[in-house]
């Protein structure tokens, strides 16, 4: 089980990107070819509406964003100022570490959990209490989307969803912390399909081109 929920972000992204870019292709293909006056091509491609394919693809990269937030926190991609913790004592650093952690895990679980309250109100509760054949008489169904005609409450579970799930990145990485010490860390300079070149980071790669111009610099002020 695990295994895979330690991939769930690849995998639900991955599948909303590829859709969504075979969604925009087709709908920039018909749209070309229905400008072309082609004799019965033309007339066909007219009577098949793709204006929902725009509305469809924006859902798709909310949710993405929503999932990719997750997957930041469980890789270490996220950006983030740790001038100030980084030379703080290892104790200090420990604890502000946690804090940090706690304070995302916090934040992210009230906003799933504000997120799951107006997810429910919008209309949720109509579409459950209706599917159970209960009293919805008193229940209000919730708008729905201008083209695809969706209730809106099934585009706006990427909030709590995308929430709790990067909640318990959160509390996974704080674990992993707590026992190794070790946060997840993405290298920014690394690109899959291509060999490192040496063991210099960035850092001493810039030191030593100082060096190279500094030494440089000496044998030419050397040589009269």
């Amino acid at each position: 089980m695990m295994k895979y929920l330690d991939h769930l972000e690849e995998i639900i992204i991955t599948f909303l990107i590829a859709a969504a870019t075979i969604i925009i292709a087709v709908a920039v293909g018909h749209r070309y070819l229905s400008g072309l006056p082609i004799p019965g091509l033309q007339d066909w491609l007219l009577t098949i509406n793709m204006s929902w394919a725009q509305e469809l693809c924006i859902y798709m990269f909310v949710w993405m964003a929503k999932f990719g937030a997750a997957y930041g926190v469980r890789s270490g991609i996220h950006v983030g100022v740790d001038v100030l913790v980084t030379r703080l004592p290892d104790s200090w650093r420990k604890v502000t570490v946690v804090l940090a952690i706690l304070g995302g895990a916090l934040f992210t679980g009230l906003i799933g959990s504000l997120g799951a309250k107006f997810v429910w109100e919008n209309g949720m509760h109509y579409a459950v209490f209706n599917k159970l054949g209960m009293d919805v008489a008193e229940l209000i169904e919730g708008p729905i989307t201008p083209d695809l005609e969706w209730p809106t409450w099934i585009v706006y579970c990427a909030v709590p969803l995308g929430s709790f799930l990067m909640c318990f990145r959160f509390l996974q990485v704080g674990l992993a912390f707590l026992r190794t010490g070790e946060l997840p860390h993405h290298d920014h300079a690394h690109v899959d399909g291509i060999d490192e070149i040496g063991s210099l980071d960035s850092t001493e790669a810039l030191e030593e081109y100082e060096q190279h111009k500094f030494n440089h610099k000496e044998a030419k002020g050397g040589v009269k």
